[in-house]
């Protein structure tokens, strides 16, 4: 497998400086990043792509690390448009990341998104763990034919099945163990689940790296993890939900220092990193699920009797009762009784 010209191998791990919204909603930070990870020798500079009314209904709450970390409460709606860049701007990214001699790579959120990045002919696609259930959304990416790179935090594996047979057979997807808790303490990461997801689904395995400093990305690498991604600020103590547990341009040059002198099989790992391999959600995990993985809901008021279509329905945060997987069982169904906007639909409120 291959991302632009490099070829994935364990002992060579492909590294991702993941800014994310690291950028603040500020094209010019954004561009700061993309020097700072080529200076640094990351192979890549990751950001995120999302239109907030495609993803989010207007309510939904954030997640606990985003409060804690914004010390702000208040929707993930306002939240992240303070934090979203117009498809321009990453026009003007891919560009830019282009002149300065490194591959662009973003994390779409919903079908739109993802189309607009397969207009900028990305190498590869990034699935976030909150878009693992989004069969609908995997139905489409795999579509591209492009190498798929799925993140599995909060993830079961009959989720994890579940989420590849929506890919179709011809594509080449990384399966990265993550840990969604920001930071993720050490007794959270769970290195032998790369053993685990890799035994179990026959695939090339990486590490989504969430926790504090950099050597559980050395361990993944001598694990034989094909990718690793960390989020990467040039400053953690800017305000926002992401810069807190992300390193700074000298940490990341030193993660990739280490991880390129890193031999597979040569380091001894804490076995507090290495966990039991039970690929399963923690508890702090399972209430991030609810607030950051998608379901069906109304995307605007809808009257009793109305024909449900992509008109007034949408896939989005938070998970609620109908998971993306019953997208096609809803469609073409009415509403039983009038739905507001904002509302996650359950099966009672269709006939």
């Amino acid at each position: 497998m291959r991302i632009g010209k490099r070829e994935l191998e364990p002992g060579r791990p492909y590294v991702i400086a993941e800014a994310g919204v690291n950028h603040n909603g500020e094209i010019g930070l954004a561009k700061k990043l993309i020097v700072a990870a080529k200076e640094c020798g990351a192979d890549a500079i990751k950001f995120q792509t999302f239109t907030v009314d495609e993803i989010v209904t207007d309510d939904a709450k954030q997640a606990k690390y985003q409060a804690e970390n914004t010390g702000v409460e208040e929707s993930q709606a306002v939240m992240l448009r303070k934090l979203a860049l117009s498809y321009e701007d990453f026009r003007e990214l891919k560009k830019y990341a282009d002149e300065q001699g490194i591959e662009f790579l973003a994390t779409a959120f919903s079908i739109p998104d993802a189309d607009f990045l397969h207009s900028l002919e990305l190498p590869a696609y990034k699935v976030s763990s909150g878009d693992l259930t989004n069969i609908p959304f995997l139905r489409h990416l795999a579509g591209f034919g492009r190498p798929i790179l799925l993140s599995t935090g909060m993830a079961t594996p009959d989720e994890i099945r579940d989420s590849l047979a929506a890919l179709s057979p011809q594509n080449e997807v990384v399966l990265l163990q993550c840990t969604s808790e920001y930071p993720c303490p050490p007794e959270h990461t769970n290195l032998r689940a790369m053993e685990t997801l890799r035994s179990e689904f026959n695939v090339p395995i990486g590490f989504s790296d969430h926790t504090e400093g950099i050597d559980a990305s050395v361990y993944a690498a001598s694990l034989g993890a094909v990718v690793i991604e960390k989020h990467f600020t040039l400053d953690k103590a800017l305000p926002g939900p992401d810069h807190k547990a992300s390193l700074e341009p000298s940490e990341l040059k030193e993660l990739v220092r280490r991880i390129r002198a890193t031999k597979l099989g040569s380091l001894q790992i804490p076995e507090i990193l290495l966990g039991t391999g039970v690929k399963a959600p923690t508890a702090e995990e399972l209430a991030t699920k609810k607030l950051v993985r998608k379901g069906i809901a109304s995307r605007r008021n809808i009257k009793a009797g109305e024909l449900l279509s992509e008109e007034n329905i949408f896939i989005a945060r938070p998970e609620g009762l109908l998971l993306p997987k019953e997208w096609p069982n809803v469609l073409e169904k009415h509403a039983a009784r009038d739905i507001p906007k904002g509302t996650s639909l359950s099966w009672e409120m269709i006939q």
